[in-house]
């Protein structure tokens, strides 16, 4: 789905922000002609031999309860020091099994490069470990005897890693990137005492509220289908293969589940009851025991080790979980070293791209290989090896649009100013609120003809779509569009964003989407490689988007339906950004009532079960969007001052 790292070097833009971020103790570092030794590479990473430098074992670790997990040891072949462990556990395989080995391991070629004894293992139920698998295995706080979740089986694989792997110096670190990132978070509560690091990125929160799965109770389609169709597959017993996924008859998503129609053909025609966890979630649409027990959030209590999150701006996966569970644990552990790292990457970008480029979208510098070198590998480093301390911030956060990294003392930063931005007349948005006593737009919300989440023919969700051009949607006459005149200042918004809707209906449900987006100035000069028909002019770049199920407004464990005709607030979180809408430029805002088939279409009548709807259950629907000064609809914002 990535392509190669691109080989670029912008060494000059790269010191800079070193420099602000706090990561060098130097000066800026001067115009040279080479990079710093200090940021070279000594190799290039297709060069390196894991074999000749690491040998491999392959073991089973018993856990408390007698089950055992498969369990493959990389150690360096140099046995003249002690090294740490760093340890990924993962639902994904630790494969190559037997005596091939992985052509990388480690967070990172720098820290592969560097002496660690990797250890990647298979979790409960997985690939060749023994057990039963649970999808985001609630965490239990108190458990007793053998009674096992993620923290349990860590604790005990850690134990046994420290008394029988040869030549370890005592420490342990853990990684993990999306479900391996859950079971880093996961494991770092109620930490063995060898557990020194923790680095969850992209970890997995809350498969209702905003991973993955759904995202404010709406149901993500697209992602849900295609993931379980090989994921979700049982398997009865130890295996080292991965089952094969759905098979799309066209390269057209969206026509596809349009011709499937609604959520029950998938189970009918498709799945067949051969996928659990499908099931599972048709059976519980609401934010019940079943889901709620698989929030980490509020567990992230009693953690000892030093913690590094990591998450992209522009993850389509995973954006809710480092946010969230960084927050938590930095609330229930004030004393423990917390910090957050939030760069403009898409969902592992920064551990398998250079980061400088999203779509058409250039960020001027290599972010990830800045981030992999000066923080990940020094994170690591410093907490396993004694290395000097690099002085991490407590938040480094890379501010889109300004393309800068910015260094806050505490996230979201001091001093943010609260703001709103307004609906008004004419398609226009604006920070001063509306006084006219009425005042309202409308669009009809068709679900046969959903507003597509991209522009483009895709049977796969695709990572671009997170800052595409919004052109496409705005042309839509069931999309309202704001914006304001072009900025003579910057405008810089940090932290969290929040939609309030005033809405009237003919409908007893129905989704809203808002979309936040920086329109560039028509004479912006497209870069030399963008592919034909892709133009920066007038381009509309999608910032932060999220949807919000209405039947949910009040409550997600209890739906109500909306009431046609009444005045209904549906308020919600979208979720944070740190971009700089620059002079030039303008804010925008969109509307709409479907985003398909990224999510799946709401039927517009109130259900019990949208899993179980019918063909006949989906209805067109009007959708007032009241702008007045008694309902004024808008998006609230922190300003940075």
């Amino acid at each position: 789905m990535t392509r190669p790292p691109l080989q670029r070097r912008v060494w000059p833009a790269l010191a800079l922000a070193l420099a602000f971020c706090g990561l060098f103790s130097l000066p800026l570092l001067p115009a040279v002609a080479a990079p710093p030794a200090a940021a070279r590479q000594a190799t290039p990473p297709e060069t390196f031999d894991v074999a000749a430098h690491y040998t491999k074992t392959e073991v089973r670790i018993p856990m408390r309860d007698g089950v055992k997990l498969f369990t493959t040891i990389y150690a360096p072949r140099d046995t003249s020091r002690p090294y740490p462990i760093l340890l990924n556990r993962t639902p994904y395989s630790c494969a190559p099994y037997g005596d091939a080995y992985r052509q990388r391991i480690g967070p990172s070629d720098e820290m592969m490069r560097e002496g660690y004894i990797f250890v990647f293992q298979d979790v409960r139920g997985r690939y060749m470990s023994e057990g039963e698998f649970v999808n985001m295995r609630p965490h239990n706080p108190a458990k007793r005897g053998q009674e096992v979740d993620e923290s349990s089986d860590t604790y005990d694989t850690i134990e046994w890693l420290i008394h029988n792997v040869p030549n370890n110096n005592g420490r342990v670190g853990m990684w993990g990137i999306s479900y391996p990132g859950f079971y880093a978070a996961a494991g770092m509560i109620d930490a063995h005492p060898a557990l020194k690091a923790v680095s969850p990125q992209a970890p997995i929160a809350d498969w209702f509220i905003g991973d993955d799965m759904h995202h404010n109770g709406a149901f993500f389609l697209i992602d849900s289908f295609t993931f379980f169709s090989s994921f979700g597959q049982a398997r009865p017993e130890p295996t080292t293969k991965t089952p094969p996924g759905f098979r799309f008859p066209t390269p057209d998503a969206y026509r596809f589940f349009l011709d499937v129609g609604s959520l029950r053909h998938i189970e009918e025609r498709y799945f067949k009851g051969s996928i659990a966890f499908w099931t599972e979630m048709a059976a519980h649409p609401n934010y019940d025991a079943f889901w709620q027990a698989r929030n980490l959030v509020p567990h992230m209590r009693r953690v000892a080790p030093a913690v590094l999150f990591v998450g992209g701006w522009f993850d389509a996966e995973d954006l809710y979980g480092p946010l969230k569970l960084y927050a938590s644990t930095e609330r229930q552990n004030p004393t423990v070293k917390n910090a957050l790292v939030m760069g403009p990457w898409f969902h592992g970008g920064w551990a398998r791209s250079d980061g400088r480029r999203l779509g058409p979208i250039d960020f001027g510098q290599p972010t990830a290989e800045f981030y992999r070198r000066e923080i990940e590998a020094r994170f690591f480093a410093h907490h396993l090896k004694d290395a000097p301390d690099p002085g991490l911030p407590e938040a480094c956060i890379f501010q889109t649009g300004s393309n800068e990294w910015r260094r806050y003392a505490q996230y979201p930063p001091a001093g943010l100013k609260p703001a709103r931005l307004y609906f008004r007349a004419n398609g226009e948005l604006s920070f001063d609120p509306p006084r006219e006593p009425s005042g309202a737009d409308e669009y009809l919300s068709d679900p046969r003809t959903p507003v597509p989440y991209t522009n483009q023919i895709t049977n796969r969700r695709g990572i671009t779509y997170m800052t595409e051009d919004q052109r496409f949607a705005a042309a839509r006459p069931d999309v309202l569009t704001y914006q304001t005149p072009p900025l003579s200042a910057p405008v810089t918004m940090t932290g969290p964003l929040r939609a309030e809707l005033f809405v009237t209906t003919t409908a007893t449900d129905a989704d809203f989407i808002v979309k936040l987006i920086d329109v560039f100035p028509d004479d912006t000069p497209d870069l030399p490689d963008l592919p034909p028909g892709v133009h920066l002019g007038g381009y509309q770049m999608l910032v932060r988007a999220e949807v919000m199920r209405a039947r949910f407004r009040d409550s997600f464990e209890r739906p109500k339906p909306l009431r046609p005709g009444r005045v209904e607030r549906i308020a919600f979180e979208l979720q944070d950004i740190d971009h700089c809408f620059k002079p030039g430029h303008r804010i925008m805002v969109q509307v709409q009532s479907s985003w398909f088939p990224l999510v799946d279409r709401n039927p517009q009548v109130f259900l019990d079960n949208i899993f179980q709807a019918r063909d006949s259950d989906f209805q067109p629907a009007t959708h007032r969007i009241h702008r007045n000064a008694r309902h004024a609809s808008g998006l609230s914002v922190f300003l940075a001052p």
